[in-house]
């Protein structure tokens, strides 16, 4: 039986991925117990939350983050104390971060590596995910283990980056047979990287070495082209489940819409991004010989805006060819780590910083008239929770989940900028956006981590979450 302090948030609106009812909702310690209609509850209360106006959400589930991650002869800039705590202040409550096994590499020691970075250290509960560089006979052993015994139940694959961590078609296909058998979910970042690398070489042969050519040179047909071999050897192994992460193209968009229809578990996550920004405003920013860009260096990056990949984004997210928003959170800053590729667009660290302000974004979406409140929940929260096996502990608000709990002021504005956000990073890629809605209070598992723009969350607080399998398979 759950026991501890008792907390009621009354006078809001319960928004789920079913709809948005108004709802008193009763916690005891950590845990919701009950879904009460308003005003109904009449015994004490150790504390009462007032969410008159507001709506009340399941914590943010970000499922794509790389926080401290080496990459690019770099490391991510925000440490798992700073990026959860950022995580925090934008009403992300859960994040599955991912653990770098390299070629060679034992994959239970990249674990604890990974491990040993987290505990202690993060604000809100976080799960792992394993990239797998190196796919030998050892690795496609460590993966039963890890999904029998380490409650890390998806691994993610690389068809881009040669010599850092690409896996050919003959190690795809057979982490995907692996996968098959044991249940988990393969990842994929779906580019086709030695194709890449042609066009890399010719650009910067061509003297062409600002960062919009780190856009020109990965284009939209070579993401489509990867999904669709990916597609095909997810079938080949027998219908791996297949999660296609950050989609940025329309191409690519409707080669696993085209997969979706005929049944196949198939899914996909976009980011915020590729909703708001584009190559010719961002990563060509300043023009040509500006290296302002390189903040906007990203992969898959972001597409050109005269063509309609982020009205066709925005569609999937309404019909669920795209399932889930997150952010692949890995920030570098400008001055020092984007600074690595002055001269040579190939040399930026690839990655932006966005954990902070999802929840925002894609509410903004819902102002706009893309997405209804449900979907921005389904999308933020429920699905991810479901996808990668953390519901219902996760990405509900329901009796005997986890008191994570966002309430949210619609009314509110939201600026963001660098002066005022919480990542580790000297800049932001949303440097100006003015939204509608503002994060109110956060509760992590019953504790009220931040409310009023007053943070009280602490490192250590975040509990590793053993995930179980999918639970969105068709």
């Amino acid at each position: 039986m759950t026991t501890g302090r008792r907390t009621l948030v009354e006078n809001g609106t319960l928004v789920s991925s079913t709809g948005a009812v108004r709802t008193d909702v009763l916690i005891e310690g950590e845990t919701v117990v009950a879904l009460l209609a308003p005003g109904s509850f009449a015994f004490e209360v150790d504390t009462r939350i007032d969410a008159t106006g507001c709506y009340v959400l399941p914590g943010g589930v970000d499922v794509h983050t790389h926080m401290e991650m080496p990459f690019g002869g770099t490391e991510a800039s925000d440490t798992f104390a700073t990026g959860t705590r950022a995580a925090a202040w934008g009403g992300t409550t859960t994040i599955v971060d991912f653990v770098v096994q390299r070629t060679g590499e034992v994959v239970e020691r990249a674990l604890e590596t990974w491990h040993a970075k987290a505990a202690g250290n993060s604000a809100i509960d976080y799960g792992f995910h394993m990239i797998l560089g190196g796919v030998d006979d050892d690795s496609l052993t460590a993966m039963d283990s890890l999904v029998a015994h380490e409650g890390i139940t998806s691994f993610k694959l690389f068809m881009a980056y040669p010599g850092v961590f690409y896996s050919d078609d003959g190690q795809i296909l057979r982490a995907m047979q692996r996968a098959t058998d044991n249940g988990a979910t393969i990842m994929m970042h779906a580019e086709n990287g030695t194709a890449i690398d042609v066009l890399v070489q010719q650009a910067l042969a061509r003297g062409d070495t600002d960062p919009v050519f780190h856009g020109t040179t990965r284009p939209a047909a070579l993401e489509a082209e990867a999904v669709n071999r990916a597609i095909a050897l997810a079938d080949v192994a027998g219908g791996t489940p297949l999660y296609v992460v950050h989609v940025s193209a329309s191409q690519a968009l409707e080669r696993i819409a085209t997969e979706r229809a005929k049944g196949a578990n198939v899914f996909a996550e976009t980011c915020p991004q590729y909703l708001y920004l584009t190559l010719e405003d961002h990563l060509g920013a300043g023009g040509p010989g500006s290296f302002e860009g390189a903040k906007y260096a990203c992969s898959t990056p972001l597409r050109s805006r005269h063509e309609p990949h982020a009205a066709d984004l925005w569609r999937g997210l309404r019909t669920d060819d795209l399932a889930v928003v997150s952010t692949d959170h890995c920030p570098f800053c400008f001055k020092d780590q984007k600074q690595l590729g002055r001269g040579d667009f190939s040399k930026i660290p690839n990655g932006m910083g966005g954990v902070e302000h999802r929840m925002d974004l894609v509410h903004q979406g819902v102002v706009d008239g893309h997405l209804s409140l449900q979907r921005w929940v389904e999308t933020c929260s429920t699905t991810p929770a479901r996808m990668f096996g953390m519901y219902p502990r996760k990405g509900t608000v329901s009796p005997g989940s986890d008191a994570d709990i966002v309430i949210y002021d619609p009314a509110a504005t939201t600026r963001i900028s660098a002066e005022t956000h919480h990542m580790n990073i000297d800049y932001s890629a949303f440097e100006g956006f003015e939204l509608t809605g503002s994060v109110r209070t956060v509760l992590s598992r019953g504790a009220v981590i931040l409310d009023r723009g007053t943070y009280s969350g602490s490192p250590g607080h975040g509990r590793f979450v053993p995930r179980g399998l999918s639970q969105y398979l068709r």
